[in-house]
């Protein structure tokens, strides 16, 4: 490499988002890159011209190691939308501007689906300025919904927290003389991996979750409600895990059964909220 690199932190964090920006910058070094800068809270910040030079901050083997290990975002993130480059390429013209000052030759975005949205946007324009900066992704999903890879980045730290946290949540479950119902609603709007790790729960300590519910799967509420009725007659303590993003076979979210307040961010997701309060509310009116 002749020039500088410069790479941001975008979306959730992840216990190991930091580990991917080790790898960026090792990387870049050891092939010869000027600078590695990094932006404080991604592109936003990169707008603001708040960036560092990694350098200052990574000087030995040990500090390394440290952010390796380190959770959380390092550079700070954030969750911002770049226009459409047909409604607005000043913001696309004042970004190269700054990155053109910096000599920058590949731009790094660590982040998730809605991140890879924006180095496409950064990467079509770079064609249509006939820059020859070059923009990359580093995935970065807890849902583990990238096609082609065996496991993504912060998939496997979040499946260890759900494993553990059912476990604990089931052996607290059995210490009431009284029955109990628990509905642990889980992350993923279309991926049910993170879900499915709370079966990782099972083991010679613990008998596991009594059912789980995937979004791949159409959700039947006459069936979970007849499962549930089954169950609380042969055990006292039932725990249920339920994906934010179950569905009925009619492609209606689960929660959108309750009237509730329709919340979208600004890559337009449906903010996902109130699925296992919805399930418990009908256990709780009807049995």
């Amino acid at each position: 490499m002749r020039g500088n690199v410069i790479v941001g932190q975008s979306g959730g964090p992840t216990s190991v988002i930091n580990s991917s920006l080790v790898g960026v910058y090792k990387t870049a070094k050891d092939r010869g890159a000027g600078k590695v800068y990094g932006m404080l809270h991604g592109v936003k910040g990169l707008l603001d011209r708040q960036y560092v030079d990694l350098s200052e901050h990574i000087k030995s083997d040990l500090d390394i190691d440290l952010l390796k290990r380190t959770p959380s975002s390092f550079l700070g993130s954030c969750r911002y939308k770049l226009p459409e480059i047909k409604d607005n390429t000043e913001v696309y013209d004042q970004i190269f501007e700054i990155l053109e000052e910096l000599n920058i030759e590949a731009f790094f975005y660590i982040g998730g689906n809605d991140s890879m949205d924006t180095i496409k946007k950064l990467s079509d324009y770079a064609i249509l300025r006939s820059s020859e900066i070059k923009f990359m992704g580093v995935p970065k999903t807890i849902d583990n919904d990238l096609a082609m890879t065996d496991h993504t980045p912060g998939y496997g730290s979040a499946a260890k927290y759900i494993a553990a946290v059912t476990k604990e949540i089931i052996r607290d479950g059995l210490v009431y003389d009284y029955p109990t119902i628990t509905i642990v609603e889980i992350m993923g709007r279309n991926a049910g991996w993170l879900t499915a790790a709370s079966a990782l729960a099972e083991g010679e300590d613990c008998e596991g979750v009594d059912m789980i519910f995937l979004p791949e799967v159409p959700f039947d509420i006459d069936h979970f409600m007849k499962k549930v009725k089954e169950l609380s007659e042969k055990q006292s303590s039932i725990v249920i895990a339920v994906s934010e993003g179950i569905k009925m076979a009619d492609g209606r979210y689960v929660f959108e059964l309750k009237d509730h307040l329709e919340y979208v961010d600004a890559f337009g997701h449906k903010q996902l909220q109130g699925t296992a309060k919805f399930l418990a509310d009908k256990i709780g009116e009807e049995l």
